[in-house]
């Protein structure tokens, strides 16, 4: 097992460095690549390819329901248990033992057990959004699975997703789920302003421009987590267009910065962690970051943002009520 640094692993925000994980991140890369095409082989396309993604569950990463002929199937990374679950409708399952193995065997094994339950998936077997596009079934560079690590990853999803959905609730414009997008591995979450956008220029490594232009169909404010850009990760935010003042927008926290090599505000992970009141430290990067769009971009931020405690006071109202009845 590769030995790591996991002060405060049994924490909210586990400490985990890149450096110690590159191996099986890159393994793992691969096989939620695997996962998310066979999604992507079975479900209707949605706006922004929002069908293809996974979700971050208390266990692990899911593919939520995929639907078959007239039944459904779901795969779920799990990363407590360290097995891939494949369940159908027709109450048949099968799991695929995460551990040390090149990719080309993940992949064999996972589509074995597909066909071993009645879903026959042809996907195109090689990955998406890397420089080295090996085919997966020729794939026997990736082989490396530290559970420990595979588990801290998953420790930090919970916590970027939980945060992520806390500022989600404050758009009520139309605004993604958040969700994991396999090409690049990064949990992510998007806000529109409701208004098209230029054409994306595409130039994503292996994958076809026309992807890019549904994805950046519509003009955005995004923002998420990505195991890469800082000692243990970073947050990021960005927008499409990029409008003019944007990366000059003062934004928290101090840690923050625009990167002008990757195009975006990054903030470490490791600020985060290591802050006393990392929720408020996190909040207040997405906060000024979509600031920085929604200001510079002109959107009309009085029909699109609300407060998610609207109602607070009528529920308590209600419960009151229902006391003293």
């Amino acid at each position: 097992m590769t030995e790591l640094t996991t002060s405060h692993s049994r924490g909210a925000w586990p400490r985990l460095r890149v450096a110690d994980w590159t191996g099986t991140r890159d393994t793992l890369h691969m096989w939620t690549q695997i996962i998310g095409k066979i999604r992507l082989a079975h479900a209707p396309l949605v706006n922004h390819w929002w069908q293809v993604t996974l979700y971050v569950t208390p266990s692990g990463l899911t593919t939520s329901t995929i639907p078959h002929g007239t039944g459904a199937f779901d795969i779920e990374f799990d990363f407590v248990d360290h097995s891939l679950r494949i369940r159908t409708s027709d109450g048949a399952a099968r799991r695929v033992r995460l551990e040390a193995k090149p990719v080309a065997q993940f992949y064999e094994e996972t589509m074995r057990a597909l066909h071993e339950v009645g879903v026959r998936t042809p996907i195109q077997p090689r990955p998406n959004e890397v420089e080295e596009a090996i085919p997966f079934p020729e794939d026997t560079v990736h082989a490396s699975y530290d559970p420990e690590a595979a588990q801290l990853f998953w420790r930090q999803l919970l916590q970027a997703q939980r945060v992520l959905g806390q500022f989600r609730s404050r758009f009520v414009g139309k605004v993604s789920p958040v969700h994991f997008f396999w090409g690049a591995m990064d949990l992510a979450c998007t806000r529109f302003s409701g208004r098209s956008a230029p054409p994306h220029p595409g130039g994503a490594p292996h994958c076809g421009d026309w992807v890019m232009l549904e994805g950046y169909s519509r003009e955005l404010s995004s923002c998420g987590f990505w195991p890469g850009g800082g000692e243990e990760g970073a947050f990021y935010a960005y927008a499409y267009p990029e409008p003019d003042g944007f990366r000059d927008h003062p934004v928290l926290p101090g840690g923050a910065f625009y990167s002008e090599q990757n195009g975006q505000f990054l903030l470490p992970y490791e600020v985060v962690r290591t802050d006393p009141e990392p929720d408020r430290v996190l909040t207040g990067f997405l906060q000024t970051t979509y600031e920085a769009a929604a200001v510079h971009g002109d959107w009309n931020r009085a029909a699109l943002e609300d407060d998610p405690h609207r109602w607070d006071a009528q529920e308590q109202s209600v419960s009151t009520e229902g006391r003293s009845g």
